[in-house]
Parts: C-alpha cells; sequence; structure tokens
C-alpha cells in the first residue's frame, strides 16, 4: 500500500517495499482519474482505427458493425472486471496482469498462461508502432516534397527509434504522462480527419457495398482478416492493471473509483474515434477504400501530411505505454532472478537494448502487422475479450446460469471465435507479404 493506506494491512516485507519503489509500474501512484482516461485512450485508440472501414469493407454492413459494437461493449465489460479484480485481496493490489493470473490459477500457471500473451501483444505492438511510425513520416515527407528524392523506409524507421533512445530512460508510468496526453489528443485529431475529410469529400461515384472478394474463399479469408484488425483495435487491456497501480488507493478511497471514470472517458473517446471513421469511410469508398484509409484519401496534401504526422506523435506515446510493462517484467526478473542490484545502469542497459531489438525487428520485417494478426489472434483475443471472464468465474464463482454467468460465457465465445479465426488470416497476410517484399527495402 502507498503512503496514506492501511498499514496494518501491508504484508511486504522492506525489500519487497524497496523493489516496488524502485520498479516502473509501481514506483509512483500519484496520478488522478484523467490519466487513467487518457493512459487508456493511448493504448487503445491505435492507428490500426485508419483500418477499420477495410475491415467493413471485408465483412459486410451488418456484420462488420455487429462485430466492432459487440467489441465494444465485451472488452468495456472485461475491463470493468479487471478494474474491479485490481484490489479484491485486502492489502494486497494486483498491479500487473500476471498477479491476477497467478492469484486465479496459481504462482506457476498463472505465469505460464498470462505472460507470453502479454508479451506477445506489447512487444508486437511495439514492433507494429515502429513500423507504422516510420512509414507515417516517409508519407509525411512524400506529402510535403512529392518532388524530393524517395528515402528507403528504413531509414524513417531509424528517424522514428530515434526518439525512443531518448524517451524509454524516462523512469516510470507517470513520468510519461505529457507524452501519452499528447498521444491521445494526436490520436483523437487524425481520427477526426479520418471521417470528416470523406465526409466532405461526399460518396464516391460509383460506390460498391459488395464484399472485397469475389469468390467465397477469398471472401472467407478476408473475412478472418477483418475480425483481426478490429481485435487489434481493442488491445488497452494488456496494461489496464498496470494503469490502475499508478493510482493511489486507501479503503475508503479505492482506485478502482477513478480508474473507472478514466476507462469510462476513454471509451467514450474511443467510440468517437472508432464508428464515425469505420462508417463514413466504408460508406464513402465502399470497397475501394484502401487498408488505410488516409492513403485513399490523398487530398488535400497538407491535411494528408498533418494527419500522418499525428500518427507519428501517436504511436511515440503508444511505443511508450505497451514498452513500459515489458520493461517492468525484464527489470523485475533481473533484480529478483538473476540478483541484479537495482540501479540506473540496469534500467539504462535494459531499456537501450528493448529498443535497440524492436528497431532491429522493425528495419528487418516491417510486414510484422501480418505477423501480429497471427500471433496477436493468439494472445489479443484473449487478454482482451476473454482472460478477464475466465478469471472472474474463478475467483468470483457466479452461480451457474445467472445472468453474470452468462454474460462472461457469450464473451469468452465470443473472444475464442477471434483467437480462432484471425490467426487464419494473419498467416495468409504473413505468406502474401513475404512473397511480395524485397527485404532491406
Amino acid at each position: 500500500m502507498e503512503p496514506g493506506g492501511d498499514q496494518k494491512l501491508d504484508t511486504r516485507t522492506a525489500n519487497e517495499k524497496a523493489l516496488d519503489e524502485w520498479l516502473p509500474v509501481t514506483s509512483s501512484r500519484t496520478a488522478k482519474w484523467w490519466y487513467s482516461a487518457f493512459h487508456n485512450v493511448t493504448a487503445m485508440v491505435g492507428a490500426g482505427v485508419l483500418s477499420l472501414p477495410y475491415a467493413l469493407s471485408e465483412l459486410g454492413w451488418g456484420f462488420g458493425i455487429t462485430v466492432l459494437f459487440m467489441s465494444w461493449v465485451i472488452t468495456l465489460y472485461t475491463l470493468w472486471q479487471m478494474v474491479e479484480m485490481h484490489e479484491m485481496v485486502p492489502g494486497k493490489r494486483f498491479d500487473r496482469y500476471h498477479e491476477l493470473g497467478q492469484h486465479a490459477f496459481g504462482e506457476r500457471l498463472g505465469l505460464f498462461i498470462v505472460v507470453p500473451q502479454q508479451l506477445v501483444v506489447e512487444v508486437g505492438t511495439c514492433i507494429v508502432y515502429m513500423v507504422t511510425g516510420g512509414k507515417s513520416l516517409q508519407k509525411f515527407q512524400q506529402s510535403v516534397c512529392p518532388d524530393c528524392k524517395p528515402l528507403r523506409t528504413t531509414y524513417f524507421i531509424l528517424i522514428f527509434s530515434s526518439v525512443h533512445f531518448v524517451l524509454a530512460h524516462l523512469p516510470n508510468f507517470n513520468s510519461i504522462s505529457a507524452v501519452s496526453l499528447a498521444a491521445a489528443v494526436m490520436s483523437l485529431s487524425y481520427s477526426v480527419i479520418a471521417w470528416v475529410a470523406p465526409l466532405k469529400r461526399g460518396v464516391h461515384e460509383d460506390v460498391d457495398y459488395s464484399l472485397r472478394s469475389t469468390t467465397a474463399v477469398g471472401q472467407t479469408f478476408e473475412m478472418f482478416t477483418a475480425l483481426g484488425d478490429i481485435a487489434f483495435a481493442y488491445a488497452g487491456h494488456s496494461v489496464a492493471l498496470e494503469i490502475q497501480a499508478t493510482i493511489p488507493s486507501t479503503p475508503e478511497k479505492p482506485s478502482k473509483g477513478p480508474m473507472w471514470l478514466g476507462c469510462v472517458v476513454a471509451y467514450i473517446v474511443v467510440a468517437i474515434c472508432y464508428f464515425p471513421v469505420a462508417i463514413i469511410g466504408y460508406y464513402t469508398f465502399g470497397n475501394k477504400v484502401d487498408d488505410n484509409i488516409l492513403i485513399t484519401l490523398d487530398h488535400p496534401r497538407w491535411l494528408i501530411a498533418t494527419a500522418n504526422m499525428f500518427v507519428v506523435i501517436h504511436v511515440i506515446g503508444g511505443y511508450q505505454i505497451f514498452s513500459m510493462p515489458v520493461y517492468d517484467m525484464i527489470e523485475t526478473f533481473l533484480v529478483k532472478s538473476m540478483r541484479f542490484k537495482p540501479s540506473s545502469t540496469l534500467r539504462f542497459t535494459v531499456r537501450t537494448l528493448f529498443v535497440a531489438a524492436t528497431t532491429f525487428i522493425a528495419i528487418t520485417f516491417p510486414f510484422f502487422g501480418g505477423l501480429l494478426g497471427f500471433f496477436g489472434g493468439l494472445a489479443l483475443a484473449p487478454t482482451s475479450y476473454f482472460l478477464p471472464c475466465i478469471i472472474w468465474l474463478i475467483v468470483r464463482k457466479p452461480e451457474k446460469w445467472s445472468i453474470t454467468w452468462c454474460i462472461n460465457w457469450i464473451c469468452i465465445v465470443f473472444g475464442v471465435s477471434l483467437m480462432t479465426l484471425a490467426p487464419i488470416g494473419g498467416l495468409r497476410s504473413i505468406i502474401k507479404s513475404v512473397g511480395s517484399y524485397k527485404f532491406y527495402s
């Protein structure tokens, strides 16, 4: 418990307290409800929102909007569950996703179930954001200077990564609040551009709302890919408990109050971003929309350049949000298991190597989005859609066939379906990307 909490319930040893005061997730517990709001917006509203019109073109009006809306409702519900379970044991806070998993499944099994999935989501998202940031910088340069000599995507990824070699050394979540706030504002800004611009342009002549593919096999694979795209749009749960860990808590004023208020505000912003972009983008361009609606718009150049720079600023903050729990895991492992002494040297080394590794992978495999569609379908759907429901059923034990029991099983079935189908579309995307890509281009 932080200062001001119920010290009688605090069972930590002096060494555990000292370590908590050093680790990035638990070192600062001074956040307010609005920190929860913009941290969750930054984590949730990624550049993937720009692909939602494309996802609708692969699913069609009815099925597409249904999946998008159900994902919004289900993930809001599972986020509420995580907020509620953060302090369900008196005197203890589950500050990390794997700690909640260990409470439900046991010390060893909980780590085995949660940590690999959380790492795939967080490390994978960091790599995707490296690629996205580099490509958005490249699009910005092409928009403001179409006659300039084109540069390789590799160089833009390196330029983008240079920012993170500096920001990575901010110690904890609260220290990146300004970066996260700027990222949240930018995500809302480029989302508004992505639906206002096509709305002003008007419906494309000869617009066609039939599915993109003309064959049953092609439509099936594209549906799987679209499900992965929508699932990727709700990736914030893997850092939810870590965000809540930054909020002060006492028995009289538990952290779940301000955390949930921030989550509700964040989900209102998510709805404002996702639904207009998806619906208006698809309504305007039909099945001719590109997988990034900013590419489809193309004009006016100044507006597209601005939107791409907004994307760059957003993914800078998004990278920091998703990398912070990874730093926490690595630093915890090195101190607790490898017996390293907590120090600024250790922290500098760990974070520099992590940024270097994600940069290298992004440069080598800039089609990593397909890989995330494959592995992310296996990890993203559980962490956001149904793992919180399974934990809830284990620890809360609602009566069988009660409303709560039924709601949780509906979420589990929906999430398992995404986990099963989305990787198939991701695998197809990988095969197509590898076949057409020139390495180190």
